[in-house]
């Protein structure tokens, strides 16, 4: 069982994800404009990056305390995009010899993603 503290940690790491995040995406819609989602593919692919390279350097022993590593995992990353999540577990899969479920998990995340997003739109818009 987790610490008061680390859900703590985790919190500010989320406050500050999602701050940064709207403070690109704003300042790249300003200067690039809104006809392209400029800012969300840039937190997405950072933020994969970022995921990925933590992940690499933990696994090769980099230490960090607990608590840290779950604050900019699960607190920034995960507000700041869940796309590097998503890029993550791609790779793993794919890397562990899994290519079937890495390929299943792309189509079935884009299609769903897609298919449930339409499903929101409509049930909103018929409210």
């Amino acid at each position: 069982m987790m610490q008061t503290s680390t859900y703590v940690w985790i919190g500010i790491g989320g406050f500050v994800g999602a701050v940064v995040r709207y403070g690109i995406n704003t300042w790249l819609t300003t200067r690039w404009g809104a006809a392209f989602p400029y800012g969300t593919l840039f937190v997405n692919v950072s933020g994969s990056f970022v995921l990925c390279l933590m992940i690499a350097m933990l696994s090769r022993g980099f230490d960090m305390a607990p608590a840290l590593r779950l604050a900019l995992t699960v607190g920034f990353l995960g507000s700041y995009t869940t796309f590097s999540t998503f890029s993550a577990d791609v790779l793993l899969l794919l890397e562990n010899g899994h290519t079937l479920r890495g390929l299943g998990y792309v189509v079935g995340s884009v299609v769903g993603g897609g298919l449930m997003g339409a499903a929101g739109l409509l049930l909103g818009r018929s409210l």
